[in-house]
């Protein structure tokens, strides 16, 4: 051991000191002053002016604290006083899914299925025989007028054959657990009237007991494995392209939203390998946060090489796995304790669909501790959370030595109320969506009745007063990616109609806020490098044209985002400099 004198010690502290006032010196890359940063810090929640260096926060308080680090190379943006807060993380979505809406007849804007049966006449006479026609995103209980006729609100197929009697269609519901074919999908999938109906799934069929064209969750596997084989012909070339256009073109449409981290709920290895490969060369501007999504054979082989934390720069994790309990609300596809208050006593699958077997999932959450992966599943029904619950509870009480484990459930929309204390007393993540309220909330009543409405749906404030973390996100594309239309819903909770969704649930803005930057870290076992402006955590900015805290609240939607900052650089601004 080496004994240091007195005068040793005083020249290594000062050195020490040198040092440090060195490092502060060195002038920043970028500087943002004259704003109102809040910080989502308690010890400083709200600041003037920050300055980044190679990516992190090196300093954050007044105009004058940052003024020392302003040098001839440093990019400095006057804020005039405008919001600059953490960056939006997009706390559950479908990143490439995202990329590819971009690249399909784009559904959500249309009023009814007469619309849509022109669209796919114009895509028809525009392809080649044989070329599949896909699009996403409609939704049947939004239209303006139910198709006549119609099977449970839902259209046949005949009009969309008529137009495309040459090509395949393929419509993908908003909801993305349901799918939309017409008789020359089905005839190459070989669905007819003698198909027997997939575990998980059903086939829609009129009173003659024919095909409707409609597949319910598993049931769209059916003609989705027909178009990945057409898919599966093209060169391998030809594949990747189309991927990394996807990647790109999602990550400019959440750029501009103001988005810096996403957390995607679900993707298979070979798209995990493209990410990392382009985050290993600086391709990646968005970070990426990855759920991995496969057969179980495949995850156990594959799931301790594919662990991987803050790759090329913090721009790639994967550190969780994506499960399916149930479906969608929209399609009558998520699994409730009992049936749905809107489908006859004589109607099949009354209480909605489980998807993947509570047998199941336990052996891949067995893989998950096994491996040091979160559980991610999605549940949407009463019945379908409580079965996640009880599993999750099962297998902590097993490993008992394991903490913190932070496994998530998946949008947690409709909870009975014995269930809603257990998220807290468990540790378990309400990875929730905003936005999803008022886009369901007009058929949320008819669906399961006022009173188990407002019992359980969207019960943020329940679930936060019981201890829960309560995460935000938009599980785009199944809903714009927009994080300040989803801020919007979260604090008012206003239907279109003018109406407000059970009120006494909505979000503070300040909760809503967190929910959307150092909650959706925490989710992510983040909340050390990302989610609030602290010096030493990554330079992650998201910079709005009006104050979303304290501006009108009928105002907020009409914000937008002047700039997006990651690790310090500007992605994306509204108005260029």
């Amino acid at each position: 051991m080496i004994v240091m004198s007195f005068e040793m010690k005083l020249t290594f502290y000062l050195a020490l000191g040198f040092c440090a006032r060195m490092a502060f010196a060195q002038p920043a890359d970028l500087v943002l002053r004259n704003g109102k940063l809040v910080t989502l810090e308690q010890s400083a929640p709200e600041a003037q002016a920050l300055a980044a260096r190679n990516g992190k926060i090196v300093a954050i308080g007044s105009n004058k604290t940052v003024e020392a680090l302003i040098g001839p190379s440093t990019r400095v943006i006057d804020l005039q006083g405008r919001l600059a807060i953490p960056g939006f993380i997009e706390g559950h979505g479908h990143f490439t899914e995202l990329g590819a809406s971009k690249m399909m007849l784009d559904l959500r804007g249309a009023k009814n299925w007469d619309e849509i049966v022109t669209m796919v006449a114009v895509a028809a006479r525009e392809a080649k025989p044989g070329t599949w026609i896909v699009g996403s995103g409609f939704h049947q209980a939004k239209w303006d007028r139910t198709p006549q006729p119609n099977v449970r609100g839902f259209p046949l197929h005949e009009g969309l054959s008529r137009v495309s009697p040459r090509n395949p269609v393929w419509l993908t519901h908003a909801s993305g657990h349901a799918g939309f074919a017409n008789a020359e999908a089905m005839r190459q999938a070989g669905v007819n009237k003698n198909t027997p109906d997939p575990a998980g799934g059903e086939i829609l069929r009129d009173s003659h007991g024919d095909p409707t064209g409609l597949m319910n969750e598993g049931a769209q596997e059916l003609i989705e494995h027909v178009l990945d084989s057409y898919r599966a012909h093209r060169p391998p070339s030809e594949a990747e392209a189309e991927i990394r256009q996807q990647i790109k073109l999602a990550e400019q449409e959440c750029l501009s939203k103001g988005i810096t981290t996403f957390e995607d709920a679900g993707s298979p290895f070979a798209t995990v390998d493209l990410f990392r490969k382009m985050a290993e060369q600086g391709e990646l501007g968005l970070r990426m946060w990855v759920m991995l999504r496969g057969p179980q054979a495949e995850l156990a082989a594959n799931l301790r090489r594919y662990y991987m934390i803050g790759v090329g720069g913090e721009h790639l994790t994967v550190r969780a796995i994506k499960e399916y309990m149930d479906g969608a609300l929209g399609s009558r596809g998520a699994w409730l304790l009992k049936p749905y208050s809107d489908l006859p006593a004589d109607a099949p699958n009354r209480s909605g669909l489980n998807v993947e077997e509570p047998q199941y999932i336990r052996k891949t959450a067995e893989l998950a501790i096994e491996n040091g992966f979160q559980l991610c599943t999605h549940a949407i029904g009463d019945r379908a959370n409580r079965e996640v619950l009880n599993l999750y509870e099962a297998v902590f009480r097993e490993h008992s030595d394991k903490k913190n484990l932070r496994w998530r459930i998946e949008h947690a929309q409709h909870l009975d109320p014995a269930d809603i204390p257990r998220f807290g007393e468990l540790g378990v993540i309400a990875a929730m969506q905003g936005i999803h309220c008022t886009s369901d909330g007009p058929f949320v009543i008819a669906r399961l009745g006022r009173e188990r409405a407002e019992a359980g749906a969207y019960v943020w404030q329940k679930l936060m007063k019981s201890g829960a973390v309560v995460a935000n996100g938009t599980d785009t594309p199944v809903e714009d990616v927009d994080p300040i239309q989803c801020y919007y819903a979260s604090v008012s909770r206003r239907l279109k109609d003018g109406t407000v969704f059970f009120p006494d649930q909505r979000m503070s803005r300040m909760e809503a806020l967190r929910s959307y930057t150092i909650n959706n870290a925490y989710a992510a076992f983040e909340e050390g490098v990302k989610g609030s402006l602290k010096v030493g955590k990554l330079a992650d900015v998201t910079v709005l044209s009006s104050d979303i805290l304290t501006m009108p609240e009928n105002a907020i939607p009409s914000a937008k985002v002047d700039d997006t900052i990651v690790g310090g650089k500007v992605l994306y601004e509204r108005q260029p400099r």
